[in-house]
This record gives C-alpha cells, sequence and structure tokens, in this order.
C-alpha cells in the first residue's frame, strides 16, 4: 500500500480526527485549500507547514504516508513549478534568453507552487484517510442541501463523488495489475524515449477502460438488487453528530486565517 497512491484510501484508527464529524472535516479542508491562497512568504507557509504537521500528528498517522501520496503527482508539480520558474519577470533577472526569463520572484513563485500542492495534497489525503467514504458522502449531502430548493439532486450527486473517489485506488491497483502482466511480456515502462514510453502506455489503455466498465455495471447491478431508489426518504444507519470538539476545529481555522493575515506581506 505504501508505494500506491494513497489518495482515496481509509485507514481505520481512533484518533481525534478520525472521531471528528465527517462534516468538520470537509469545511476545514475546504477552507484550508482557499486560505493557502493568502500565503505570500516564508513566514505563511511555515504557519501552514506547521499547522498541516500538528494535524497529521493528531491523526496517528505516519507521514511517510502523505509522501507517498505526493509521489504519483510529483512530476506534474514540477512541470508546474517549472514553467512558473521559466516565464516569471521581475526586478532581479538571473538569466533570460528570448521568452525565457529567470528571475528571483520566479524562483520563489516556484517554491510557494510547489508547497502549495505539497499542503492541498497533504490535507485532501489526511480526509480521505480518516474519513469513511460513507461518512463523506453524508458530509457532501449535507452541505448540497440546500440546492434541493432548486431542484438539484443532491443525494445523486454525493453518491458518484463518493464513488469516483473509491475508485481512485481502485483503478490504480487495476493499473499496477496490468502492468505487471505486460512486464512479464517483457514491455518496458520506464527506458526509451518519451515517445517510446507513450507508446508503452497504449496497452494499458483499453484493458483498463474495460475493467472500469465491468466494475460499475457490477456496481449498478448491485445497487439495483438491493432496490437503490435514490437518497430522498431513506432512513440512515449512522446519523451525524456534532460535538464541541467540532465547533474547535472551526475555531482553530479561523485562528490560522488570522494568523496568515497578519504574516502576510
Amino acid at each position: 500500500m505504501m508505494d500506491k497512491l494513497i489518495f482515496g484510501r481509509y485507514i481505520p484508527g481512533q484518533s481525534l480526527i478520525h472521531k471528528l464529524d465527517p462534516r468538520a472535516k470537509l469545511m476545514g479542508s475546504m477552507f484550508f485549500i482557499g486560505i493557502i491562497f493568502l500565503a505570500n512568504n516564508w513566514q505563511t507557509y511555515g504557519l501552514l507547514f506547521l499547522f498541516t504537521m500538528f494535524v497529521i500528528y493528531l491523526s496517528k498517522i505516519k507521514l511517510s504516508f502523505f509522501i507517498n501520496g505526493v509521489k504519483p503527482l510529483i512530476w506534474l508539480i514540477l512541470f508546474t513549478v517549472i514553467l512558473q520558474v521559466l516565464f516569471t519577470g521581475g526586478e532581479t533577472i538571473y538569466f533570460s534568453w528570448g521568452p525565457i526569463t529567470v528571475s528571483q520572484e520566479g524562483v520563489l513563485n516556484g517554491v510557494y507552487i510547489f508547497c502549495r500542492f505539497v499542503l492541498i495534497i497533504f490535507m485532501s489525503t489526511l480526509l480521505t484517510l480518516t474519513t469513511m467514504p460513507l461518512s463523506l458522502t453524508d458530509a457532501i449531502e449535507f452541505l448540497l442541501r440546500p440546492l434541493l430548493a432548486i431542484k438539484v439532486p443532491v443525494y445523486e450527486i454525493a453518491l458518484m463523488l463518493s464513488i469516483a473517489l473509491r475508485f481512485v485506488p481502485t483503478l490504480m491497483d487495476e493499473t499496477e495489475k496490468i502492468m505487471n502482466a505486460q512486464r512479464a511480456r517483457g514491455v518496458d515502462f520506464g527506458e526509451g524515449t518519451v515517445f517510446q514510453q507513450m507508446k508503452a502506455i497504449v496497452p494499458l489503455l483499453i484493458p483498463l477502460f474495460v475493467s472500469s466498465f465491468n466494475r460499475a455495471e457490477e456496481l449498478a447491478t448491485a445497487m439495483e438488487a438491493r432496490g437503490y431508489q435514490g437518497g430522498e426518504g431513506r432512513s440512515k444507519y449512522r446519523l451525524l453528530k456534532w460535538e464541541t470538539r467540532d465547533t474547535v476545529v472551526i475555531v482553530a481555522y479561523a485562528f490560522l486565517t488570522v494568523g496568515l493575515i497578519l504574516l502576510r506581506k
């Protein structure tokens, strides 16, 4: 599990973060992603990292899980950082050649963007690692409930998001199995030119699509066999209960926001 995509998986536990109301965790994660854009210097990013590390410590989940969650996306992150470094002008120019400009401001912005990606992935991964899929679905459904007034199918949207979230690790497992089968036939996914590596990925796509459609059909059959008719009018086995500790979480995010505003330049 450690060398796979971590996002979308759930790790059972009895930590304080596990026991929080899923609505508090979901709102906190969304709010955290929003206030990240308030950070614009080392002090603000340092505060965000300290806050994130403290929350990870409270979850009692090893930091290595979160680092492995970043690894599958590291090339996308680095690509974004490189674009920021090469095409951002500024007052202090280190190198310039045509449209390419490497400046002090560009390098700093690249580092800040890297920090933003890592923080967002860490907090999003924490949400899924400590929240059961059904609880997360209930939280999404609760937050979207006001949209029922304008006839938005809230229950179906919440179910769709939850299923999509759970399909991420499932599809990654399927991809790994297919890659191992291809390697057994002599296909090498790690060597050769970029074109050769892209060509080697093509044999993965068809069996992966077929497997995805099969799983979707099995899921639809299982839901139909259980008489699923949508969320309206259904009772719930687990009821969400907001407690004092959930309010403390919201207050903590409010203090974090104040701290970021005070430390901004």
